[in-house]
């Protein structure tokens, strides 16, 4: 297979799991939210099939921290054009929230730009300002974790799979996979003690193959169980990293749907 196969491949992979509604939520594409470096900053706001255009709905913003330049030349499209992306954005549609996806080009400075748009503007793009909650995975996550940590009580909730946590007690497990991978880590110094009570689901990959990830995870879920923070918590034992795109199991269905409850519990106040 070419690298160039393997490339799309990565790129149309979407989650394992389907609900009625996801192919009908509507899109609004490329509405700029901000600007950097004379280029135009845009988001693709989804929203769910049959809601009425001044309706007001909570949103979730789906925090990347790859600056998509580099995205780009790697993968061949923006962050917000992966089926990942757009799947998980079209099932929380469906979950009757609207969606949030976004193009940036310092993922650690334009997040807040987005996020300052949508209280500014959110009345006018349907979207209830004071009710946002984030999505996050991976080597994005410390940029939400940033996000939470100026921003945490502007928002209801977050959600961070299998993600790259804080760098906690020495060991750099994180700056140095930022180092390596080119991902924003804002989080320098920082510790659980920085961390909001906003509400978290955090969703642990039992079988994630990539190094001292879950050591980091592990260490992040203790102290904030220490300081007793309203952490949701569920670990896939047989999950491989990412396995909402890589293991099509019933499991896999299982906790995509619990994500999809905890947003609607916290940004539409049932399940």
């Amino acid at each position: 297979m070419s690298r160039e196969t393997q490339r799309e491949q990565i790129t149309k992979k979407t989650i394992a799991y389907h609900t009625p509604g996801m192919d009908e939520a509507t899109i609004e594409r490329d509405v700029e939210y901000g600007a950097a470096d004379s280029s135009a900053l845009t988001m693709d706001i989804y929203a769910p099939s049959g809601s009425e255009d001044h309706a007001r709905l909570p949103a979730v913003v789906f925090v990347t921290g790859y600056p998509d330049p580099g995205y780009q030349a790697m993968l061949g499209c923006m962050q917000k054009e992966m089926g990942s992306y757009v799947s998980w954005a079209k099932a929380t549609a469906a979950s009757g929230l609207k969606a949030i996806t976004y193009t940036n080009r310092n993922p650690a400075e334009d997040i807040d730009t987005l996020l300052q748009c949508l209280r500014e503007r959110g009345a006018s793009l349907g979207i209830d300002p004071n009710c946002i909650g984030l999505w996050s995975c991976s080597g994005n996550v410390p940029n939400a974790l940033s996000v939470l940590m100026r921003h945490g009580d502007a928002l209801k909730c977050a959600v961070l799979c299998y993600g790259y946590m804080l760098d906690l007690d020495g060991p750099t497990v994180i700056a140095d996979a930022a180092s390596k991978w080119g991902f924003a880590n804002p989080n320098a110094e920082k510790s659980v003690e920085d961390v909001p009570d906003t509400p978290l689901f955090i969703a642990r990959a039992g079988q994630d193959e990539t190094p001292h990830l879950n050591d980091a995870l592990d260490s992040f879920l203790a102290r904030a169980l220490d300081r007793n923070l309203p952490v949701s918590f569920v670990n896939h034992p047989s999950g491989p990293h990412a396995f909402d795109l890589m293991q099509d199991s019933e499991t896999t269905r299982d906790i995509i749907r619990r994500i999809l409850a905890f947003m609607r519990f916290h940004l539409l106040g049932h399940a």
